[in-house]
């Protein structure tokens, strides 16, 4: 599947100008995919559509990737692209009702008192989570997950440095306050 007129993107490893755009795409996609879905995963907060907002943002890198001019980095580039697909997919499924009939329940192996607790940690961690906007929350994953710099995380999110070191620091107080006395 050769795209008329691409060239790798420099800095995608040597197996992108060893075999063409297909290599380059598979290194962008082995180099980046993992922050996408966690990036995706904290705005839509839904493993299956993250899934889908990660393979949205790879196709269209794919499109686009004769346009990255290079400007900052091609991770910033890709997270930028990734947030915004989040934001839409959010957009479109907002309109859209389930049917609880078609929910998949997972099947938990673990002890009950386990699985229970497990639970409860994980419900009071994405409530605080869920308390922050949504541009915070995205800043809070790319920083504390991702361990992104401030110019590439203000790079991604399209907002100032500034802007991103003082929702960072807000971000904090707060899920500090929510999750005072919590142990995982």
């Amino acid at each position: 599947m050769q795209r008329a007129g691409h060239t790798p993107v420099a800095g995608t490893g040597t197996a992108a100008s060893a075999h063409g755009p297909e290599a380059s795409l598979a290194a962008l996609i082995d180099d980046h995919s993992a922050a996408v879905y966690r990036l995706a995963r904290s705005v839509v907060r839904d493993s299956s559509l993250a899934d889908d907002v990660t393979q949205d943002t790879f196709i269209k890198v794919w499109k686009h990737l004769d346009e990255f001019r290079g400007d900052g980095s091609i991770r910033g580039w890709i997270l930028r692209i990734a947030h915004r697909e989040a934001i839409s997919a959010l957009r479109r499924r907002r309109d859209q009702a389930t049917d609880p009939d078609d929910l998949d329940l997972p099947v938990d192996r673990a002890p009950v008192s386990r699985v229970v607790e497990g639970r409860m940690a994980y419900e009071r961690f994405t409530d605080a989570l869920d308390s922050l906007d949504e541009l915070s929350r995205s800043i809070l994953v790319l920083r504390e997950v991702e361990g992104l710099p401030y110019d590439e995380i203000a790079e991604a999110l399209d907002v100032p440095v500034p802007t991103v070191k003082t929702r960072l620091l807000r971000a904090r107080r707060r899920m500090s306050t929510l999750l005072e006395g919590w142990r995982p």
